[in-house]
C-alpha cells in the first residue's frame, strides 16, 4: 500500500514515515503543498496524509486542488488546528478525516486502515443531472453556462440528491 505524507516540519515527517512504514506502507514526503499536490497528480497513493499548516498554499487548498483534480484518495487531514471550523472547512473541502496534533499512532494506524477499506474507486469529479452540473471540489454548481449560487445548506441537498439520484 502506497501512501503520500504531505507535512513541512522534518521531524514530523520522519516520525511518519518510520511509523507508516513499520506498519508496512511505502511512504513518500513532500514538504510543500505544491510539491504535494504535483506528486498526487503523477502517481496513484492508496491514502494522503496532508498536514494544514505549509509553508506555501495550505492543506485545505492542496485538498481542493486534488479533488478538482480528479484524485480521489482517501485524505486525512493531520494538523494541530483544532478548531471545529477548521476541521468543518477541511472536510467540507474535501477531506475524509480530520486528525489533531497530538494523536496516538495506533489511531492514525486504525484511520488509515478504515479510509482504505471503505475507499470507493474513482469517485467522479463533477455531478451530472441533465444540463445541472455540480462540483463537490469547488463547490460550485452550473446549469448549462449559468452559475448557480446556493447557500450551504442548499448546496448539501442538492450534493445528496444528485447522489443518490435512480439511475
Amino acid at each position: 500500500m502506497r501512501l503520500l505524507v504531505i507535512e513541512d516540519s522534518p521531524k514530523m515527517a520522519k516520525l511518519l514515515r518510520r511509523g507508516l512504514t513499520e506498519q508496512g506502507y511505502a511512504v513518500d514526503v513532500a514538504d510543500t503543498g505544491v510539491d504535494g499536490v504535483w506528486l498526487a497528480t503523477e502517481i496513484a497513493f492508496d491514502a494522503i496524509v496532508l498536514d494544514v499548516m505549509l509553508p506555501d498554499i495550505d492543506g485545505f487548498e492542496v485538498c481542493r486542488q486534488l479533488r478538482k483534480a480528479g484524485r480521489w484518495a482517501p485524505l486525512l487531514m493531520l494538523t494541530a488546528r483544532d478548531d471545529v471550523a477548521d476541521r468543518v472547512r477541511g472536510l467540507d473541502g474535501g477531506a475524509d478525516d480530520y486528525l489533531t496534533k497530538p494523536f496516538a499512532f495506533e489511531e492514525l494506524f486504525a484511520r488509515l486502515r478504515s479510509l482504505v477499506r471503505r475507499a470507493p474507486g474513482q469517485r467522479p469529479s463533477v455531478l451530472r443531472v441533465g444540463d445541472l452540473a455540480l462540483d463537490p471540489a469547488d463547490h460550485s454548481v452550473r446549469r448549462g453556462d449559468e452559475s448557480v449560487n446556493l447557500t450551504r445548506r442548499e448546496f448539501a441537498l442538492l450534493h445528496y440528491f444528485m447522489r443518490k439520484r435512480p439511475v
